[in-house]
C-alpha cells in the first residue's frame, strides 16, 4: 500500500468508527425510552416484537368503545337540539308568536 493511502485511512477511520459508535448509541438510547415509556418493540419491518394484548389493554378498548358510543348519542340529541335552535331563530316572528300562544293554550286547558 502506498503511505498516501495509510495516511488516508489513518485520518478517515477514527472518523468512521466515531460515527458508527454514536448510531450504535443512539439505537440503544431510542430503544431504552421505548421500553421505559411502554411502546411496543419493532423489528426491522416496523412489526411489533412483543405485542401486547393483555386483559388490562382489552377491558381498555371496551371501556372506551362504550364511551364512544355515548357521547356518539350525546352530540346527536345536541345536533338535534341546535336544529330547532336554528329553526326557531331563521323562523318569522309572527309564526313564533303563534306557536307560542298555543303552546300557553295548551298548559292552561
Amino acid at each position: 500500500m502506498d503511505p498516501e493511502r495509510i495516511l488516508i485511512l489513518t485520518e478517515v477511520f477514527p472518523l468512521v468508527a466515531v460515527l458508527g459508535v454514536l448510531a450504535v448509541g443512539g439505537w440503544i438510547y431510542t430503544t431504552r425510552l421505548k421500553i421505559k415509556n411502554g411502546y411496543p418493540l419493532e423489528g426491522m419491518w416496523g412489526q411489533s416484537v412483543y405485542p401486547k394484548s393483555d386483559q388490562e389493554a382489552v377491558e381498555r378498548v371496551k371501556l372506551l368503545t362504550q364511551e364512544n358510543a355515548e357521547l356518539r348519542a350525546e352530540i346527536g340529541s345536541m345536533k338535534d337540539r341546535l336544529a330547532n335552535v336554528e329553526r326557531i331563530v331563521t323562523d318569522d316572528s309572527h309564526r313564533l308568536t303563534q306557536e307560542i300562544e298555543a303552546l300557553q293554550d295548551k298548559r292552561t286547558n
